[in-house]
């Protein structure tokens, strides 16, 4: 389903509601403030900011972020509970997500209620909050695993009722990019109410997932810094930006070359470290270390870089190990200003691979310009 420029991809980020449930994980007022400034900065439309119903110190810290005047809707999170959403109203709140169990699994081990109390409840609870003037995303938890029947039954209530938006959840992180685009068509199908997709990584799949809800027709799309989250995480939002632009041909219009200075600061404020692996903002997934790639890159670096490493605000860096060629050896002495004119290279890069194969990794600058000396 195509997407119009009348109707673009909003990024919701809950990187301060579910990112902050990743175990272990707590975020200070000031790090809150911070990071909702950054997203907000970077053009980020939503931000779920948090649970009123925590309590007292989480309501000052909402209000704090009410008062801060951004351009995001912040939007908190909240059960289907009257006593919930005053608590938003309370806090100065202008948006909600209302969470409600929709899988048969949930209703009986978990709420031990039936369908026709979860009904009743999203009547009450929706009801109550589109009477105090609330945007309302009506989340619903488990949908992945929920009755397909039920979940439009559901869907058709909150469209009646004046919802503005249905969330649909992947909880657990178990789909397949395949089923969620399957089951998001069929919400988008039976109802004019706009599509939310929520997904985890369970199963390694939540920005594939993001990214199969959105080609399904959803146009909102949660996402976390860095992928935090419950258990395994969510969605990263750096992942889903830069899979729109260069997967699907969306551009979300987000200032992607601070994604770097936003993740390291989540990274420090979570104490959950960055791989130098991690998809688009790992500090060295634009190394190069093969001959044939390094020779590529020098080239032309669309040889084998899928986009520019200043667009997310990294830099390229050539590796010298046990599968480099000449050109990356010769590119790297250049570097480090050492005059190649009377170094045999293929000598030299013959033991610049034993090294490193010895030594089971890349070698640094120390250790080449040793190497060069004993030339």
């Amino acid at each position: 389903m195509e997407h119009t420029e009348q109707s673009p991809i909003v990024i919701d980020d809950t990187t301060l509601r579910d990112g902050e449930q990743t175990a272990g994980v707590v975020f200070s007022r000031r790090e809150k403030i911070t990071i909702a400034r950054m997203l907000d900065d970077i053009g980020v439309g939503e931000l779920e900011c948090g649970i009123p119903a925590m309590g007292k110190e989480e309501q000052e810290t909402l209000k704090t972020l009410v008062d801060l005047g951004l351009k995001a809707r912040l939007i908190s999170w909240n059960r289907a509970l009257l006593s919930d959403i005053q608590a938003s109203l309370d806090c100065g709140m202008t948006a909600v997500d209302i969470s409600l169990s929709v899988s048969d699994i949930h209703m009986t081990h978990k709420l031990k209620k039936s369908r026709d109390w979860v009904k009743e409840q999203l009547k009450t609870a929706l009801g109550f909050a589109k009477q105090h003037g609330l945007y309302v995303s009506v989340g619903g938890e488990d949908s992945s695993r929920a009755d397909m029947g039920f979940l439009l039954e559901l869907l058709q209530i909150a469209e009646r009722e004046g919802a503005d938006r249905f969330r649909f959840c992947d909880t657990l992180g178990i789909l397949d990019p395949f089923t969620t685009f399957e089951k998001v068509l069929a919400l988008r199908q039976a109802s004019s109410l706009e599509i939310e997709v929520h997904t985890h990584n369970d199963l390694g799949m939540a920005t594939a997932n993001s990214i199969a809800g959105i080609r399904a027709g959803a146009r909102y799309v949660n996402t976390t810094v860095n992928g935090l989250g419950e258990r395994a995480g969510n969605a990263a939002l750096e992942e889903v930006v830069m899979a729109l632009k260069y997967a699907t041909g969306i551009d979300p219009a987000i200032a992607t070359e601070r994604f770097v200075e936003l993740s390291q600061f989540v990274a420090r404020a979570s104490k959950r470290p960055v791989p130098p692996w991690k998809a688009v903002v790992g500090a060295r997934v634009f190394s190069h270390e093969s001959g044939l790639h390094a020779d590529g890159v020098f080239k032309n670096p669309q040889n084998y870089e899928g986009f520019d490493p200043a667009e997310v605000g990294l830099h390229r860096h050539l590796v010298l190990g046990k599968h480099s060629g000449t050109h990356g050896l010769k590119q790297r002495l250049a570097d480090l200003d050492i005059d190649a004119s009377g170094i045999d290279i293929d000598h030299l890069l013959v033991r610049v691979r034993h090294l490193a194969g010895r030594k089971k990794r890349a070698l640094n600058d120390r250790e080449l310009q040793a190497l060069c000396r004993a030339a």
